[in-house]
């Protein structure tokens, strides 16, 4: 055997591992893509459903928004009804019953002034100081307790 012969074998064999190799490697790419085929495959079929049923949800949504959205105009109308009336209520009573208080605050004020003495004056004594919403006693102010 000659030179060239054994360097003919040589390429031959090593030829013959990379198309090995270039088999495996094709093998599993084949497998991966079968895989990848199915997983595409089962992904729609369970996809389809639920697009379905969020496209359900969806339309029950907007059916529901329509319905409180009557609700609201509904509720809108009677408020802007009741307040119509409670403005013509206020306007036709509210006068005459401020002058029929008046007229019965002053007969009280004329009649308890003939029964009763005349209150006198309030003195520094009996007067009262309010702070913050509260009365102090008039036995507190001013005096400090002594050691």
């Amino acid at each position: 055997m000659s030179g060239g012969e054994v360097a003919g074998i040589l390429v031959a064999v090593f030829w013959a591992i990379l198309v090995s190799f270039l088999a495996v490697a094709l093998a599993r790419l084949a497998q991966t893509l079968k895989a990848t085929t199915r997983l595409v495959a089962d992904v729609t079929d369970q996809a389809v459903p639920l697009l379905a049923g969020a496209t359900e949800a969806v339309r029950s949504a907007q059916t529901q928004l329509d319905r409180v959205d009557s609700i609201a105009s509904d509720v809108q109308e009677v408020t802007q009804n009741a307040s119509a009336l409670s403005s013509t209520v206020a306007s036709t009573f509210g006068g005459p019953l401020v002058k029929v208080a008046a007229f019965g605050y002053g007969v009280r004020r004329a009649v308890g002034r003939k029964s009763a003495p005349a209150d006198p004056p309030p003195t520094e004594r009996t007067r009262r100081t309010v702070i913050v919403g509260r009365t102090v006693p008039t036995a507190r102010r001013g005096r400090r307790k002594k050691d």
